[in-house]
Order: structure tokens, then sequence, then C-alpha cells
């Protein structure tokens, strides 16, 4: 079996080790495996889509826009 080794920064160590029960390893085993399922049925999907990228990064401008005015509008911005 493969080992993969993560980085845990010095101030989320203490929040992690509140939590000594929980098995660490198979908890990012699965949430990997499950990342990768939904990745796979992302793929299927988009795999069938009619949209060029051109079309995407028009559509994401138009969503960032909208966005932007409507945070704005709020006082967020």
């Amino acid at each position: 079996m493969t080992s993969i080794t993560f980085a845990i920064d010095e101030e989320f160590k203490p929040r992690l080790s509140r939590f000594s029960w929980i098995n660490l390893s198979e908890l990012v085993k699965l949430a990997l495996l499950l990342r990768l399922k939904k990745f796979a049925e992302f793929k299927k999907i988009v795999s069938k889509s009619k949209l060029t990228e051109e079309d995407a990064e028009e559509f994401s401008d138009k969503v960032k826009l909208s966005m932007h005015k409507r945070l704005k509008k709020r006082g967020l911005l």
C-alpha cells in the first residue's frame, strides 16, 4: 500500500489533537475516495457538454460581475 504524508500547520495541529479517537488516516482515505467518485461523476456529465471553454469563461465573467454588483449594493465591498 502506498503512503501519503500531509503537512499540518502549527495552528491547526492543536485542534486535531482534540480528536485523537478518530483514525485520521481512514478519514482522509474515505474523503479522497468520495472526492474521486464525485470527480468521476463530474467528468461524465461534462464530457457530454457542448459548452466550449470560451463559453464557460464568458459565463464565469457574467456570474462574477453579477456577484460583484450584488455585494457592492449590499455594502459588502
